[in-house]
């Protein structure tokens, strides 16, 4: 019974990140704001929406492991498994935006994380955390990088505004009201019987987080990146992982760490430096063989290595 209620709550967090997202971009075209800020916000934040929720509602719960490995775990499944799955359906091009600026600003990210999150490796306390002050640069880096990706991208990019007549005022607030109940609600359901199910195998509540909970609340850009690939557009693909990699250090952890400093807890260091090493394998790919490409066989790769992370964790 307890998997059917996280499966209905997983859903729950699923539809409910679907409508909060389409209802705030309809919102957003109502009172016409470019398309292109849309995506950037609403689109990237969306599909990290169940991330934030889980972690937030973690963080006020006192489950540190959960909110912190629930980041930990999806960026690392966004990296191997999304990616890994996408290069395999069709090899993915690297823009030069991915290069010079998505790459890097998601490898700097990770690397500001393994910072905040050593305290006793790097001898400035007793204890593993990630206090309100770390939290509070994250969220000042993040509201910066949204403002230089913004003022770049406005330099190049015409305001263009959605031909599609806007949806009426009163659906549009309804999509956002339900689309927030689901994700609250769903949230709560998923969160609690993730934490029964642990206790009930004997497993840690940070293995729990990294795989079961990280891999459920990656979903939304599972599929959203897949099907961008099969339709030929492996650019959104791309953007939706580093853009929700990057959200999901600097803003959800960000808002979590201001809400409940967060404690390491299960939450090792040998976890916390995967996530370096999915961003360093990342920028790598970009110049294997002078091939500006995620292949096939660097995808293999990344799968490869999940499945070993995995096993390790639970063996």
């Amino acid at each position: 019974m307890n998997i059917v209620l996280l499966l209905v709550g997983l859903g729950l967090i699923l539809a409910g990140a679907s409508l909060l997202t389409d209802g705030a971009a309809a919102l957003a075209q109502r009172f016409r704001v470019p398309e292109f800020i849309v995506g950037l916000t609403v689109v990237a934040i969306g599909t990290s929406t169940p991330e934030l929720v889980v972690s937030v509602l973690s963080a006020l719960g006192g489950q540190s492991d959960i909110a912190v490995g629930n980041v930990v775990g999806s960026n690392l499944f966004n990296v191997f498994v999304i990616l890994g799955v996408c290069a395999l359906i069709r090899p993915l091009a690297l823009s030069r935006s991915n290069i010079r600026r998505d790459i890097p600003f998601g490898f700097v990210a990770s690397l500001l994380l393994f910072l905040f999150a050593s305290d006793r490796l790097l001898h400035l306390g007793t204890v593993d955390r990630i206090d309100r002050t770390d939290g509070i640069v994250m969220l000042v880096l993040y509201i910066g990088l949204l403002w230089f990706t913004v003022k770049t991208a406005g330099r190049s990019v015409a305001s263009e505004h959605s031909a599609k007549p806007a949806k009426a005022l009163w659906l549009t607030l309804v999509f956002i009201v339900v689309g927030l109940a689901g994700l609250v609600g769903g949230g709560e359901l998923f969160l609690h019987h993730a934490t029964v199910i642990a206790r009930k195998l004997g497993v840690s509540e940070s293995v729990i987080a990294i795989t079961l909970v990280a891999g459920g609340t990656s979903l939304p850009e599972l599929a959203s990146s897949v099907v961008s690939v099969v339709k030929g557009k492996a650019g959104l693909a791309l953007g939706n992982v580093l853009g929700s990699n990057i959200a999901n250090i600097l803003l959800i952890l960000g808002v979590s760490a201001t809400i409940q400093p967060l404690t390491m807890g299960g939450i090792t260091t040998l976890d916390v430096s995967m996530v370096v090493l999915s961003s360093l394998l990342l920028f790598l790919t970009a110049f294997t063989f002078r091939r500006k490409t995620v292949d096939r066989w660097e995808g293999a790769i990344f799968l490869a290595i999940y499945a070993a992370y995995i096993w390790y964790l639970i063996k």
